[in-house]
């Protein structure tokens, strides 16, 4: 699963490890149906990973990439608020620990709770990644230090994850000092 796919450069880089089998997640009429790929027909085996963002044009802008890499066919793109999808998710127990991986790039204002609902979602042993967890560098800046409007507002909320991910003992956590950071989740509970 991938939330906040913008133009698709981390959802291309999982598509193109993803295997070509796996488990489906089917979203129709408002029901989830997730199937073993061997339940249906091998001509239509296809893991799919379910990709959310709330501007369709963005995720076209990178999707001839996509295309060309061969793996469209393995991404099933939502566009809209993540949140109404996850509470859906997590309101059907057969959900419940049946995703592998996780990737969250979206509203950071969000991200804690994305976490609540993440950590039901993804399977003991599998991986939840935040990215930019070190946020221009602001968390381990002094309250008083001169930054951006946009960056001191969302610091904040930036922290509070990193906080609730520290002390959340159903994870092992890992920050990667790349980029912005990226904090990787291992749930080990």
């Amino acid at each position: 699963m991938e939330i906040g796919v913008y133009t698709g450069y981390s959802l291309l880089a999982t598509a193109l490890v993803s295997p070509d089998d796996g488990n489906i997640v089917f979203l129709a009429n408002d029901w989830i149906y997730p199937l073993k790929t061997r339940e249906i027909s091998p001509s239509f085996c296809l893991f799919k990973i379910l990709a959310m963002d709330i501007n369709r044009e963005n995720y076209e802008l990178g999707l001839p990439v996509i295309q060309k890499a061969g793996v469209a066919h393995k991404i099933d793109f939502k566009e809209g608020p993540a949140m109404p999808v996850l509470d859906e998710l997590v309101q059907d127990e057969k959900n419940h620990g049946s995703f592998d991986f996780i990737f969250v790039d979206a509203d950071k204002d969000n991200y804690i709770n994305y976490h609540k609902r993440l950590i039901e979602l993804v399977k003991v042993g599998g991986l939840i990644g935040y990215d930019n967890t070190l946020w221009n560098g602001s968390v381990v800046a002094p309250p008083d230090a001169p930054l951006r409007k946009y960056v001191r507002y969302y610091r904040d909320f930036v922290l509070e994850l990193n906080k609730a991910l520290a002390v959340d003992p159903r994870i092992e956590i890992c920050i990667i000092p790349v980029g912005d950071g990226i904090t990787l989740c291992r749930r080990i509970k």
